[in-house]
């Protein structure tokens, strides 16, 4: 399990992804050798991956969010075919292992059968299909979501982590080119990955790398997110809440949910329950004093529904194997 040093450089990380170690060792107490060996370890042991994601609105796409209801017994082949689609991200099983959760990528124009047609395998053991569009993500863009692991630093500590961050984007996003595939491929892989590999990799000068970083950035196209597993710190209870509430009540039900530690994810959406929250917790009790305290004392909320993720498959750009962050293989 790993230790409060441990819980310090990811939350280090949280704040800025892409921190130098000897910036996070600062933070987190400890010399750079000791920061850069104690992470190189969590990302070893599959705990986590800092990646760096694509925004699908810079290639023109929308994320849908589809829950899929399936004969138990069959479930299993077809959630292996969703969760090695790159273009299907965040697939969990739920509902005692006989519902998929997942989110689509696809044009935000495109007719629902379509949709559903190109990205589900036809079988027989799908008995019900939901589909609705995300409308908002909610939370600070280029942070990760989750914190409820511990670690907590000074606010003296974060505004060093964060006096560097580049402000909100602003403008329209500016889609990847062609020949940035390799920059985007090893970021994908590791966002940690230097300025100086990236050159290598590229065939780029470190300037010229430098500044296509800070165009994709800026526009808002790159972000960075570290992936965790949080079983492996303890939170063994994972759950999808689907929140009612109204129009007027919307964008500040949506933040404030978005800051809470217990909170992975939170979007608004289309349908009959227009707030999905993604929350994990240590255990069943755990998460019944965050249902009936932190999203209790939240006005605005009409109705909710539960549906607890039985086993996860995939985060963002990451598959789960053996217990284990790893990242994806061929589609």
């Amino acid at each position: 399990m790993p230790d409060e040093i441990d819980r310090k450089i990811l939350r280090a990380l949280h704040y800025s992804p892409r921190a130098s170690f000897r910036l996070i060792g600062e933070v987190a107490g400890v010399s750079e050798q000791t920061a850069a060996r104690r992470y190189q370890a969590l990302r070893r042991e599959g705990v986590m991956r800092v990646i760096g994601l694509i925004n699908p609105e810079a290639h023109g796409q929308a994320r849908w969010i589809t829950r899929i209801r399936c004969r138990p017994d069959r479930v299993a082949p077809l959630a292996d075919a969703l969760t090695r689609r790159p273009d299907i991200a965040y697939v969990g099983l739920a509902s005692g292992g006989s519902e998929i959760i997942c989110m689509i990528h696809s044009p935000v124009d495109a007719p629902r059968d379509d949709i559903l047609l190109r990205q589900l395998p036809k079988a027989a053991s799908v008995l019900d299909v939901s589909i609705d569009l995300l409308i908002r993500h909610f939370g600070t863009v280029g942070t990760s979501e989750w914190s409820g692991y511990g670690g907590h630093l000074t606010p003296d500590q974060v505004a060093r982590l964060t006096a560097d961050r580049p402000p909100a984007p602003t403008g329209a996003l500016q889609p990847p080119a062609a020949e940035d595939t390799p920059l985007l491929e090893a970021l994908a892989e590791d966002g940690r990955t230097t300025h100086t590999r990236l050159a290598e990799l590229t065939g780029w000068s470190k300037a010229r790398v430098t500044r296509r970083l800070d165009a994709l950035e800026s526009s808002g196209a790159l972000s960075y997110d570290v992936d965790l597993l949080p079983e492996r710190l303890g939170h063994h209870l994972n759950a999808t809440l689907w929140l009612r509430v109204a129009p007027a009540h919307l964008h500040r039900v949506g933040e404030e949910l978005a800051g809470h530690d217990e909170v992975a994810f939170v979007g608004a959406m289309s349908g009959d329950h227009n707030i999905m929250v993604v929350a994990n917790c240590r255990d069943t009790e755990d998460f019944y004093r965050y249902l009936t305290t932190r999203v209790a004392a939240v006005p605005g909320i009409d109705a909710y529904s539960v549906s607890i993720r039985v086993r996860r498959l995939k985060q963002a750009a990451s598959l789960i194997a053996h217990g284990r962050l790893v990242p994806p293989g061929p589609a």
